[in-house]
């Protein structure tokens, strides 16, 4: 007579999640033998400040305003920039997807231009745009809007075909087609762009304002190094790092708010 054994489930699909708890631990630990290996000597300060003597700094920083001058200076360059790059990417992005002509002529130069280094292209936007506030903001929106265009490129190729004809079978006008069928379709591939553009406009934007700039978090940086202050190199490091996981974060609500329909 057979007996009726429990089988084991198996299919976990390799489904990895998130432990928020772990999260927590994993970079508490990695703080705590930081410090211990600074207080111990182990690592040499001169060279790697102690958490304690960066989160003084940024108490420092913070009593004095000028933490508050540097990181609002640098706020408004990347809103203006990632802002700009990325509706000029989108436009762009939907116009190279649904038409062959502009696909034809458009992706040409976004192939040629995409792979060109934009920390490069600084010294040349200086030139053009002098060194005040537009060569920054052209070297954001330079470098946000090709990877945005071909995000939304493969974001509308990804929508089926059988939607936009039925859109079409039922009348629908074109305009109305990209805002109901095309758009939010391509809206998953479209934000994990976003998720590649916030942070490299971080990184051009702190080499933008290495250059020639008199306040903004890069500035700040480079003037600590020049001086070989590493706790306040370190700190304005600490808070472009926070900065990345606050815009990362702001990026996953809103993807959660607007596709909340998956």
């Amino acid at each position: 007579m057979l007996q009726d054994r429990r089988v084991p489930f198996r299919a976990s699909g390799y489904n990895p999640q998130t432990y928020g708890a772990i999260s927590l631990l994993t970079l508490i630990a990695t703080i705590a033998l930081w410090q211990l290996a600074a207080s111990q000597g182990w690592i040499s300060t001169q060279f790697a400040s102690s958490p304690e003597a960066i989160l003084q700094s940024l108490r420092n920083l913070y009593a004095s305003g000028e933490l508050w001058e540097h990181l609002s200076a640098s706020l408004q360059r990347l809103a203006i920039g990632w802002v700009i790059g990325t509706i000029t990417g989108i436009i762009f992005g939907l116009l190279l997807g649904l038409f062959s002509i502009a696909r034809s002529s458009g992706m040409a130069l976004v192939s040629a231009l995409f792979p060109i280094p934009k920390i490069a292209l600084v010294p040349l936007f200086i030139i053009w745009f002098g060194i005040g506030e537009g060569s920054k903001i052209v070297t954001l929106v330079f470098g946000v809007f090709f990877p945005t265009v071909i995000n939304t490129v493969a974001g509308v190729d990804a929508v089926p075909r059988g939607l936009i004809r039925m859109g079409q079978s039922f009348g629908l006008r074109p305009l109305s087609i990209v805002a109901k069928i095309v758009l939010p379709g391509a809206l998953p591939s479209i934000f994990a762009g976003f998720r590649i553009t916030t942070a490299t406009a971080i990184v051009l934007l702190v080499a933008a304002e290495m250059i020639g700039a008199e306040h903004g978090i890069g500035a700040f940086v480079l003037q600590a190094g020049n001086l070989y202050a590493t706790d306040d190199l370190l700190a304005g490091i600490v808070v472009l790092s926070l900065l990345g996981l606050c815009v990362s974060f702001v990026v996953g609500q809103l993807e959660r708010v607007l596709l909340r329909w998956r």
